[in-house]
């Protein structure tokens, strides 16, 4: 008989789960009997935060839920970080994890990796948490996971599992548990936003990251409805680069954000109207028309900006459903598309005037980068490139962008990100941009990379340290002698892990080594000199 670890990893291969990343340990033994016996692929990575990253990429990559295996204890803090990153941004993550003995649990006798309550630290960057009692609990809490991920707001779901319990039999068939259906809108209020929107004069539509799954509806909805289109930087590629229609991830500047706080109707899906949705950070939005919001969780529709009306809906069944309803011969919208079309021209020529200083050398890169790999999956650390990406960049589809600018901000993200999202989209190149404070974060998974013969690019922006940081000090006229880091030479030390590295000095040196990136088997990590590209 199976025990209830094997029988886990089997209920994972029912799932459709074909690779894990993660760290054995004594916890986890049972975990790893089943998977040497398994079909899944296990990447060993050097630490659980890169575990935590690269299942973060290869889900937003995928659009399938990312999955780690670690110990309790300090595998459960290292992962709480990418947790964390997954919860702000709504990744599906699915954490196993080890914990003590169950008969130990909340007892505070100094046991290895203890903590007085895993559970509940893990609750604070994940959708559920939960600690196994009995084998026969575990079906439940993994269909109650996949549900999750399937229907839901797309977040981490901690499960622990103490060895003991995994050590006993399994009383339970590994079989997964079929997945709901997604909500779909409610009938009258579809009907409802449908008679708001078609009567609209000035409309507005704001797509957030959501909808990264509904591009198909969301396109036929704006086409429908004809009117000047908002995504936010999650929401990238949801309308592709050059669509007559939209305003691109540009809310933050004043010809944008005025349209919008202007507009008579807004149609807002899949967005939390946080910061780091907007990028307003120093002004709220403050919409004067009718907002009109469509979000898969109940409570989101009631925070941050008060809805007019509120439909909660999956965004794909929503869209599609208010599409069909304009088209009624009765809600038809008057309103020339080419009128709108050439107001989002004027706008969209408007706010090249706000760019700030730096705008025009992230650009530079990004077009040397997208002019060579013209169907690049770019992965963005908190890094000063990436924050002119964030805006810039307008891929043509959606799953070509993810970085760590937005919500909760970590350091070193875009290394391990980039290669899960690699193994998730093994036709695509995958370039990392980052910085070369940044990259120490998780400098370490270069090693396994090379193991892995993940073939990634990354892009290592010189600037000596935290630059970013350095301007804020001495806006506020804070010394910044002492608080800053040296950082080693990147080219010999990804040299020394086994990839290829060299420098770029100029926009033609950068397309060419990308070039010849296309045949390697293991990371090209290049160096790029920020003060020579500003110069």
């Amino acid at each position: 008989m199976l025990t209830c670890g094997e029988a886990t990893i089997r209920l994972l291969e029912a799932y459709d789960v074909g690779l894990v990343f993660g760290i054995p340990g004594a916890q986890t033994l049972e975990l790893y009997r089943g998977l040497s016996r398994s079909g899944i692929r296990h990447i060993a990575t050097r630490h659980e935060q890169g575990a935590g990253f690269m299942a973060d990429g290869f889900a937003r990559a995928t659009g399938t839920p990312g999955v780690c295996l670690v110990i309790g204890g300090p595998g459960v803090t290292n992962v709480a970080t990418p947790m964390g990153q997954a919860y702000s941004e709504s990744v599906p993550m699915l954490v196993l994890s080890g914990v003590g003995r169950s008969d130990t649990l909340g007892m505070g006798r100094g046991i290895t990796h203890e903590l007085r309550d895993q559970s509940a630290l893990a609750a604070q960057v994940a959708a559920s948490s939960h600690t196994v009692l009995a084998p026969g609990q575990l079906p439940e809490l993994l269909a109650g996971a996949f549900a999750r991920f399937a229907c839901a707001r797309s977040r981490p779901v901690h499960i622990e599992i103490p060895p003991d319990i995994a050590d006993l039999p399994a009383d339970f068939e590994p079989l997964a548990w079929p997945a709901p259906s997604p909500p779909s809108p409610h009938p009258g209020a579809t009907a409802e936003a449908a008679r708001l929107l078609a009567s609209s004069k000035r409309p507005a539509v704001v797509l957030g990251g959501g909808t990264v799954d509904a591009a198909r509806q969301a396109r036929d909805l704006v086409d429908v409805l004809g009117s000047p289109t908002v995504l936010t930087t999650n929401a990238k590629g949801v309308l592709p680069g050059g669509h007559r229609l939209s305003l691109g991830s540009n809310l933050q500047f004043a010809p944008i954000r005025k349209y919008v706080e202007s507009a008579d109707v807004v149609l807002a899906v899949g967005t939390e109207f946080g910061e780091t949705d907007t990028q307003l950070f120093d002004t709220d939005l403050s919409l004067s028309g009718r907002l009109i919001r469509i979000d898969i969780e109940p409570s989101q529709l009631a925070r941050a900006q008060r809805p007019a009306l509120a439909i909660v809906s999956d965004a794909g069944e929503g869209l599609a459903a208010l599409a069909h309803a304009l088209r009624e011969p009765t809600r038809i919208r008057s309103t020339d598309d080419r009128e709108a079309a050439d107001l989002v021209r004027a706008l969209r020529t408007e706010v090249k005037e706000h760019w700030w200083p730096g705008a025009d050398v992230a650009g530079r890169l990004l077009t040397t980068i997208t002019g060579t790999l013209p169907d690049v999956l770019l992965v963005g650390d908190s890094t000063q490139p990436a924050y002119g990406f964030d805006h810039l960049f307008e891929p043509a589809g959606p799953r070509s962008y993810m970085t760590a600018t937005m919500g909760y901000g970590t350091l070193g993200f875009a290394l391990p990100a980039a290669m899960g999202a690699k193994l998730g989209a093994p036709a695509r190149p995958v370039v990392a941009v980052i910085g070369d404070a940044g990259i120490q974060f998780t400098l370490p998974e270069l090693a396994t990379a090379v193991q892995e013969r993940i073939p990634i690019v990354v892009l290592v922006w010189r600037n000596s340290g935290y630059e970013e940081i350095r301007f804020l000090m001495e806006e506020k006229g804070i010394p910044s002698g002492g608080f800053d880091i040296e950082c080693p030479d990147p080219v010999a030390l990804a040299r020394a892990f086994g990839c290829r590295a060299a420098a770029a000095r100029d926009g033609d040196e950068l397309s060419r080594l990308l070039t010849e990136s296309a045949g390697l088997d293991v990371p090209l990590v290049v160096e790029i000199d920020g003060a020579a590209l500003r110069a």
